[in-house]
């Protein structure tokens, strides 16, 4: 028999609809406020959680897979999908204080074709081939937006326009994002006061913790000490679990279904009940 990948399994479209046949119920309300810790293997979670908190792209995929802008407010393309201009917020700030300005969006766009500015909130990219995708492709976090396009690591230094920013990063062992106040996103992502992200390499020691209410969710735990806990639910099911998840975290109605943690989003979408 051929083993199920858990991580995949929670990447599936039926994540949700698994998590109902447990008996657990999607919250529709978030509610601001509270610290939301997370621990992780010894993989790339820490990472690509905290880029999900602290950094925003030009566009962004929701939880049921529809594009919709992010650092970008609209974006059109001609005939032949090879010319594309992207419309830019005028309201995003760098956790510096610097305001977002389109030699941000220039760099990182340089990496994908010719790129120059139109106006300055609109820039317009020259592709060598057509590509249809192109605003799907920029909502992967390697495109993330930088300050002059400054790299994303080392973490402790990473100076995003995302809803939290940093407040402390070792890059192997823990992140600590707090959110970024008067946000362009305030009241519609970012409920949390903080989150905590911490590696812990033993999944035993994983569900531990989150047996012991030292965190909130545990990525791909040991179950066995964790069956029959009352106000635990699992991720995508009981049987193949990704996520071990404390009854006090809120999950949106949709969860992302691309990569595990809610596409890294985790950190603006859920929040603490």
């Amino acid at each position: 028999m051929t083993r199920i990948d858990r991580r995949a399994l929670f990447a599936s479209g039926a994540a949700a609809a698994l998590l109902a046949a447990t008996g657990a119920s999607l919250a529709d309300t978030p509610r601001s406020g509270g610290v939301l810790r997370l621990a992780v293997p010894r993989d790339d979670s820490l990472e690509h959680v905290a880029r999900g908190a602290v950094f925003d792209t030009l566009t962004e995929i929701a939880p049921d897979g529809t594009l919709r802008g992010e650092l970008a407010t609209g974006w059109q393309t001609d005939s032949g999908a090879r010319t594309w201009t992207f419309d830019l917020r005028t309201d995003a700030v760098f956790h510096d204080g610097a305001a977002l300005v389109i030699t941000d969006v220039l760099a990182v766009l340089s990496e994908v074709g010719r790129a120059e500015a139109l106006a300055p909130d609109r820039v317009m990219i020259e592709l060598a081939e057509a590509s249809p995708g192109l605003p799907f492709v920029l909502a992967d976090n390697r495109f993330v937006i930088t300050r002059d396009g400054q790299g994303v690591s080392p973490l402790q230094n990473a100076n995003g326009t995302g809803c939290y920013r940093v407040e402390r990063a070792e890059d192997v062992r823990h992140f600590r994002g707090r959110r970024v106040r008067s946000h362009y996103k305030d009241g519609t992502a970012g409920w949390l006061d903080a989150i905590d992200i911490i590696v812990i390499p033993d999944p035993a020691v994983r569900a531990e913790a989150l047996r012991d209410h030292y965190v909130d969710v545990s990525v791909l735990p040991a179950t066995q000490d964790l069956r029959g806990i009352g106000g635990l639910r699992f991720l995508p099911s009981e049987s193949e679990v990704a996520l071990a998840i404390s009854g006090s975290v809120g999950l949106p109605r949709g969860i992302g279904a691309g990569r595990p943690l809610d596409d890294g989003r985790i950190a603006e979408r859920w929040w603490m009940t």
